[in-house]
Order: C-alpha cells, then structure tokens, then sequence
C-alpha cells in the first residue's frame, strides 16, 4: 500500500493545471450528441465524464498536497498558468451535460457556483500574479494559445447561466440572463486584447514547430464557445425585455464569433500539415492535445444553436460533420492516453 502511494505521488508532480482539458472535451463531445439526437452516446460520455472529472480532481487535490511547490511555480508560469482556467470550464461543461442531459438543475447549479468561485479566484489571482512579478518572459516565450483558456472559462459561465435562466422563475431568470450577457461581453473584450497579442507573435516572431503546440486551437475554440453563448443568449430573449431590446446587436455579434471561428480552421489546418508534414515534427500522445478537441466539438454544438437561433439551414450537416472530426479525434487521443497509463504502471518503480 505504501509502495502504490509512493508511485500515486510520484506520477502527480509532474500533473498540468490544464487536465481538466478532458473533461470539456469529453463533456462538449456528450452535448453534441445530445444536440444531434444520439442520446446514448450522451448518457455513456455523461457518465464517462463524471468519472473523469472525479479522478482528475482527486488527482489535482493530492497533487496541491504533495507538491505544493510546484503548483505556485505553474501559478507564477506565464505558459502554464492558463490552464487553471480550465476547471473553471470543466465544472460549466459537466453542469450544461447535468442539467440538458442528466436532468437535474441543483447538480448544474452547484457545479455552477463551484465554477464561478474558481473564475473569481483564478483571474484576479493569476491576472495579479503576471501583473506584479518581477521577472517576465519575452513575448514570444511567454504566450500562447493556453492564454484564451481564460476566454473560454468565461464564456462557459455564460453559456451555463444561458441554460440554467429558463428553468428557473423570475427575478431569477432575469438576473442569471444578465450575467450571461456580462459574462459574454467581457469574454469578447478578453479575446480582443489578447488575441491581438497572439496573433502579433504568430506574425512578427520566429516561429518553430515546437512552437505549434495544441492549445493554439483554443484560437478557434474560444469564439466557438462565444458563439454558443450568443445563441443562447438570442433564444432567451423572448423573457428578458433587455435582451430582446439589443437582439440585432446580439445577432451581429453571434454571426461575427462565428465567422471569426470558422475563419481559423483552415488556418490552423495548413499549419498543422506545416508542423508534422513539412518540419517532420513527431506525432505522439500529449495531455495537451485535448485543448484541441475542445474547440472541434464546441463548434459543433455552436454551429447547430446558431443555425436554431438565426434560423439558418443552409449551413446544411456542418455541425454532423465537425462533431464526427472531433468525435474521432476523441477517441484516438483516449485511446493514446489509456496507452499512456499502461506503458507509465506496467513499468516496473525504482525503489
């Protein structure tokens, strides 16, 4: 027994902040289906997400206890940092599964207040931390990708009280649609800034293969989400005066994420051929490949609200088709991670 904790303990020092990667990937993957009337394959990834949201947070919580240390170090980190954000997302994710495909409002709504509490600690406290410390990277070192994370922690939050307001009578309803709406607007504004930022380094920067990692798909991923937000925020208006008032701006809005999203597919496409086909970098299993997933299945169910909420048909089996690309990339990352844990337990411990 001691020996098994001693390897448990070992095998955390090294855990990203960023794991909770899987469970929005998971989670967003279970809400296409849901949208797309595969309501088996909802309920399995429900029930799969649940259990990695449960394993992933013990993980996460023995290694804050054993290792300390190195959870400040990846708080101070201007690259690791971000990816605290994404419990924040994981926590909207599995509330949005809970309450659309689980039934039941209370676990959406604590999962909810969890997420919230985690977004109001980790982005005045990784946002001051970045501010005020005395020794930062180069620009080029020292963004990524992983930064819109914060994006995408936000606009979750906007898309679960999007969904909870409905359920709920008013004033309720009115307040959690104007949190929605608040939480939409500063995601937006959030992207703004730092995407310029992004992409000024993609552009002006040398620019190595090592350099393409996974998470420069939350580009797309985080308007993809903002998106989702908008149609929502669009489909409720008919019980909240305000948002019916500024339906043509939310419109407009909605359409321009969208576009923005689409816009960095094929971008990211050529760059990823450029990456592994022409620089020859190699394919292997990285944890940090599910921030890829994310954003293909988001569009997915992005795509099928805004076409519900703008009434737009034309764009056809968009949304079947990006939901089977991230559906495939789903599985072959889960089966690269089961490989992962076999090769990491069947190898025999040091003592």
């Amino acid at each position: 027994m001691v020996a098994l904790l001693q390897r448990v303990r070992t095998s955390t020092e090294t855990l990203s902040p960023g794991y909770f990667s899987m469970v929005m990937a998971t989670g967003i993957l279970s809400l296409g289906a849901h949208l797309l009337h595969l309501p088996w394959l909802a309920k399995a990834l429900l029930a799969l997400n649940w259990l990695l949201f449960v394993v992933i947070g013990a993980l996460a919580l023995a290694h804050l206890y054993w290792h300390p240390r190195r959870v400040l170090d990846d708080l101070f980190n201007h690259l690791n940092a971000p990816g605290f954000f994404t419990f924040v997302a994981a926590c909207s994710v599995l509330g949005s599964q809970s309450l659309l495909i689980g039934g039941s409002l209370r676990i959406a709504a604590l999962l909810g207040a969890a997420g919230l509490l985690a977004w109001v600690g980790f982005t005045y406290t990784i946002f001051t931390v970045l501010t005020v410390k005395q020794e930062k990277p180069e620009l080029a070192r020292g963004i990524n990708g992983g930064w819109l994370l914060a994006v995408v922690a936000t606009q979750s939050m906007a898309v679960l009280a999007a969904l909870l307001a409905p359920e709920v009578g008013q004033p309720l309803r009115l307040e959690l649609n104007f949190f929605a709406l608040s939480m939409w607007l500063w995601g937006g504004m959030l992207y703004i800034w730092m995407m310029s930022l992004i992409f000024y380094r993609y552009t002006f920067f040398p620019f190595s293969p090592a350099d393409l990692s996974p998470p420069y798909w939350i580009n797309m991923g985080a308007m993809a989400i903002s998106t989702l937000a908008g149609s929502l925020l669009i489909l409720n208006s008919p019980h909240a005066p305000f948002l019916l008032s500024m339906l043509p701006f939310l419109k407009g809005f909605t359409v321009f994420y969208w576009a923005t999203g689409t816009w960095w597919i094929p971008m990211l496409a050529v760059l990823a051929v450029w990456r592994h086909g022409v620089r020859r970098f190699p394919f292997k299993y990285d944890p940090m490949y599910w921030g890829a997933v994310f954003p293909l299945g988001m569009y997915a169910a992005s795509t099928h609200r805004m076409m519900e909420a703008l009434q737009l048909g034309f764009l056809g089996a968009l949304p079947q088709l990006m939901f089977g690309i991230g559906l495939a990339a789903w599985l072959l990352l889960f089966s690269g991670q089961l490989r992962s844990l076999y090769r990491q337990w069947s190898t025999p411990h040091a003592a």
